[in-house]
């Protein structure tokens, strides 16, 4: 039986501490190693990637990070700056990713530190810690 494949979005935040290019590679490593434990994917099978940082975030684009990873030197990537709102988290990074997956694999969100008051109604999923 052929499985069905489906392209699915798969959002994804975390927030740094200082904006630094230790504490940005920190972080963006963290929130994929986190995308890669809770999700079935294989790099191959991403479409593209976008990340978003606030606009205190300026010591280094995510997307070169997320290139140095195995299989991620061919995806399209691309780093912007998200809106400003009063008020809104500071220091976040956030993704917006396509991929194909099997119909039957969900898509996990990920949000980590301070992000996950961005969406406190997901589920906490499994993250690998990283010295900080």
């Amino acid at each position: 039986m052929e499985v069905a494949w489906r392209l699915k979005a798969i959002r994804g935040a975390t927030t740094v501490p200082e904006n630094s290019v230790d504490a940005m590679r920190d972080a963006v490593v963290e929130l994929l190693d986190a995308l890669d434990a809770n999700n079935s994917f294989n790099p191959e099978d991403l479409v593209s990637v976008t990340f978003s940082v606030t606009r205190d975030l300026t010591a280094l684009f995510p997307a070169a990070i997320a290139r140095r990873r195995s299989g991620w030197d061919s995806v399209p990537l691309i780093d912007v700056q998200h809106m400003h709102v009063e008020g809104d988290l500071e220091r976040c990074i956030r993704f917006l990713i396509h991929v194909y997956m099997p119909s039957d694999c969900p898509a996990n969100h990920i949000y980590l530190r301070h992000a996950r008051e961005l969406r406190p109604d997901l589920p906490a999923l499994s993250v690998a810690h990283h010295p900080s």
